[in-house]
């Protein structure tokens, strides 16, 4: 049994810990930076945008975990299999990039030499606005995107670490329709709604220093009506609920446990090979083919991340609350696996 928080409090109680754990399906907690009874070295807190369809995809990050900045731009390209990712780090902002307490207001923005990111959230749209110098090469990269329609229900998870005063807490915004363009160089790369769509991941907290997780996202359509979802594990206390769910006409359905099956090939992760999916209650069974692993490993000794977020598409079965089954085929999103010292 998961445990789903309907009424609003504080996220945080007197000694920095989550009052209570759970999921919601709307942001029924409220973030305070100043409950937080950790180092302001060791909070985590970042807004993460991902706009793609069939073709191409775009990834935006505005990252502040304290001891280090992260502002990052990525452009994938499905139909010819590359991808470009950038990511300047700042040291210490310990802060002061002031990422909002809530994603339902205030902006997001940064800066640095030869780029700018900027999120503007309004009553009935968000903006992602972008450049970058030297993207490609010489070639720079920029772009405006406009987000709407966005659903009534997202997947909010408070969850907490064996350790005292160490938490995560995420909402997922799926399957809000894109329109805009984004240009590398000479090339123009458009979106439009009726087959475009993104997801937010907005987190806050303090994380304990070695992890794993697993996320996978999908946000695309059957016949016309939003589908996606949003699935992930691998950290913190799970008991009182996991991040799993189901999207369906802006409406979200709650899963159980869900196991990514990664396979093995000489003793590692073969990301590009196909995976599959399945819940254990059921309700979710898929297979994913992979098209383009975006893979980063940094090792500081210390400090490190190996990160695999793999592209492709999803096919497969999935059961919403009343029991009706959703089939789908070749639905594009992605599955990755990222393990960090951090």
């Amino acid at each position: 049994m998961q445990h789903e928080i309907t009424v609003s409090n504080l996220l945080l109680d007197l000694r920095g810990n989550i009052a209570e754990p759970g999921y919601a399906k709307s942001m029924r907690w409220r973030y305070r930076r100043q409950d937080i009874r950790a180092p302001k070295a060791l909070i985590k807190e970042w807004d993460y945008y991902y706009v793609g369809n069939d073709h191409f995809g775009l990834a935006l990050t505005i990252d502040d975990n304290g001891y280090m900045g992260l502002d990052s731009i990525s452009f994938l390209n499905f139909d010819e299999k590359w991808e470009i990712t950038k990511s300047p780090m700042r040291l210490f902002p310990m802060g002061k990039t002031g990422l909002p307490e809530s994603s339902e207001a205030g902006d997001t923005t940064t800066s640095g030499k030869g780029y700018a990111i900027a999120f503007h959230r309004f009553p009935d749209r968000r903006e992602l606005v972008f450049q970058m110098e030297n993207f490609r090469g010489s070639e720079a990269i920029h772009g405006e995107i406009r987000l709407t329609e966005e659903p009534k229900d997202s997947m909010v998870i408070a969850t907490p670490f064996g350790k005292k005063g160490r938490f995560y807490f995420n909402q997922k915004i799926n399957c809000m329709r894109a329109r805009g363009s984004v240009t590398v160089g000479g090339d123009t790369y458009r979106f439009d709604p009726q087959e475009s769509f993104a997801v937010l991941d907005w987190g806050r907290g303090v994380w304990t220093y070695h992890n794993t997780w697993y996320w996978s996202s999908l946000n695309a359509q059957i016949d016309g009506v939003p589908f996606g979802f949003n699935l992930g594990y691998g950290f913190g206390d799970t008991s009182a609920a996991s991040e799993n769910m189901l999207f369906y006409g802006g409406v979200g359905h709650k899963l159980s446990q869900v196991q990514f099956d990664i396979p093995i090939k000489g003793g590692k992760e073969d990301y590009l090979s196909p995976w599959k999916f399945y819940s254990d209650d059921d309700r979710l069974e898929m297979d994913f083919v992979p098209i383009l692993d975006r893979a980063a490993c940094t090792d500081f000794k210390l400090l490190g991340s190996d990160q695999h977020q793999v592209f492709g598409r999803f096919s497969g079965r999935a059961v919403l609350d009343d029991g009706t089954e959703l089939r789908f085929e070749n639905l594009t999103g992605f599955a990755e696996k990222v393990e960090n010292k951090w």
